[in-house]
């Protein structure tokens, strides 16, 4: 149950992660005030890594800044080693052991 739980979570956030990358292409067409560098950024690294990527590829937004073109994939890599030491720590938690 807990893990079904984490799933859903990261999974909205991804969906969060990916409008916030939407909303400030949207506000940066129109001339409007942005939503913060430093926010994308943090929103990526929290587990939002996917939905950043693909936000970023979708609406072709930040691709041309280099901070991003290495910091968001960057950031998609730890997300998956830390989805991998979740998913590794419930199933030593089930199973009583790590090989078994």
């Amino acid at each position: 149950m807990p893990l079904l739980f984490i799933s859903f979570a990261v999974g909205i956030w991804n969906i969060i992660t990916f409008a916030l990358y939407g909303i400030d292409k949207r506000k940066a067409q129109k001339g409007n005030r942005r939503v913060r560098e430093n926010t994308l950024l943090l929103c990526s690294f929290l587990m939002g890594g996917l939905g950043a990527f693909v936000g970023m590829a979708f609406f072709r937004h930040k691709t041309k800044h280099l901070k991003f073109r290495i910091l968001v994939p960057l950031s998609l890599v730890l997300n998956i080693v830390v989805a991998v030491l979740i998913l590794n720590h419930f199933e030593i938690s089930s199973t009583g052991g790590f090989f078994t």
